[in-house]
């Protein structure tokens, strides 16, 4: 698996994923074109429905046997298609959590003709009941003021309340507006806060996060940041070049990353 380490490939992922050891990978992060018609210099996500659903089924047989034994998958998806696309997981993992990304999307009208959509659906599934998870890495600290509150003796040395609470399933974070400091040119860029927590909570320290659509490459970077190692695929040669510009400007260190909440 070394020739694979913290490497971007740019290639179609369904090729590439073909090559890579079953059972060498710790955990994928997927953020697939959602069907929605979005330019991604390509026409990768220009498919009708079921050729769309098709497509889905046919890169997950490939990319879930990379898994370990023990492994996770997170995949972002739009309401539109969530459910299909959870069945079908489901008949092939186990299904962890529907995680609610909120994007913090400002009220600015929209369709008069049915609700605003702003959230992103993410699919949490495991591999089997062992499943990796370190939720310690990912605990959300409580302010002085409620550690203060709850001093009764029942709470005293509760490691909650020392080291804080297990993340909600509705993660509150902003989208990455045009003049925001991480935004890249990319239509669907996901926030580092959010890979991030993803990373640190599903795979261990030096493992191998696999990411078959790399995008603007957030996945990478976060790895890199969390002390992690990365491989990918990305069709457009545009992005595979942001990838490298990205990862060349961070530190020779991880850093450690912000909470979310």
């Amino acid at each position: 698996m070394s020739e694979w380490l913290d490497r971007v490939y740019c290639e179609d992922a369904l090729q590439g994923m073909a090559r890579i050891e079953d059972a060498s990978v710790d955990l994928i992060i997927a953020d697939p074109p959602y069907g929605l018609g979005k330019d991604y210099g390509n026409d990768s996500d220009k498919l009708d429905t079921q050729a769309y659903l098709a497509w889905m089924e046919q890169w997950v047989d490939i990319a879930l046997p990379k898994l370990k034994a023990n492994g996770s998958l997170y995949i972002f998806l739009t309401w539109r298609y969530s459910p299909e696309v959870f069945v079908m997981l489901k008949q092939r993992m186990m299904m962890v959590n529907e995680i609610i990304w909120d994007r913090r999307v400002p009220s600015m009208g929209g369709s008069t003709r049915r609700y605003s959509s702003v959230h992103d659906t993410v699919g949490f599934f495991a591999k089997s009941k062992d499943y990796y998870f370190d939720l310690d890495a990912v605990r959300i600290p409580y302010d002085e003021q409620t550690k203060k509150a709850r001093t009764r003796s029942i709470f005293v040395g509760a490691k909650w309340l020392e080291m804080g609470y297990n993340p909600k399933d509705v993660w509150s974070v902003s989208r990455l507006h045009r003049e925001h400091r991480e935004r890249a040119d990319h239509p669907t860029q996901k926030p580092l806060e959010i890979i991030e927590r993803m990373i640190k909570a599903s795979c261990p320290s030096g493992g191998m996060v696999l990411d078959p659509f790399m995008g603007s490459g957030t996945t990478a970077v976060a790895a890199r940041r969390c002390g992690r190692h990365f491989t990918g695929f990305e069709l457009n040669p545009t992005y595979c070049e942001m990838i490298q510009r990205r990862l060349a400007e961070l530190p020779a260190e991880p850093t450690a990353p912000e909470a979310v909440s």
